[in-house]
């Protein structure tokens, strides 16, 4: 079981930092987010609570009593990703190694932790 913990620690640990990260350049660097989600035919109007919602997600990820906001929040996650891959992919600038690196963070934390669970 310590195993299991150690791997769900690392890997949430990193998922975390990667997704304040990236709140953070949508928050204290809008213009090129901006940019960005302008040449994925993405509004602009949605870079804010996109940043909100990924700080609240990492919140969430880190309380143990929210079992189903947990399972939101992973969700939630896994749709970013995903979408992020393909936004990337589709114009071609071949950034999505980002979201590729994030998918196998979460999916990591996310099957350890409930192998964390089941052994309890």
């Amino acid at each position: 079981m310590k195993k299991f913990k150690l791997i769900f620690y690392i890997s949430t640990m990193l998922l975390s930092l990667l997704m304040m990260l990236s709140a953070g350049m949508y928050i204290f660097n809008n213009e090129a987010v901006n940019g960005m989600f302008q040449n994925f035919g993405y509004p602009t109007y949605i870079v804010y609570p996109l940043a909100i919602a990924k700080l609240l997600g990492v919140i969430t990820l880190w309380i143990p009593k929210w079992k189903t906001l947990q399972e939101w929040a992973y969700a939630g996650f896994f749709f970013d990703f995903v979408l992020a891959f393909f936004a990337h992919y589709m114009i071609g600038d071949d950034e999505q190694s980002g979201a590729i690196v994030a998918l196998v963070l979460l999916t990591i934390s996310y099957l350890s932790r409930r192998k964390v669970q089941e052994l309890l």
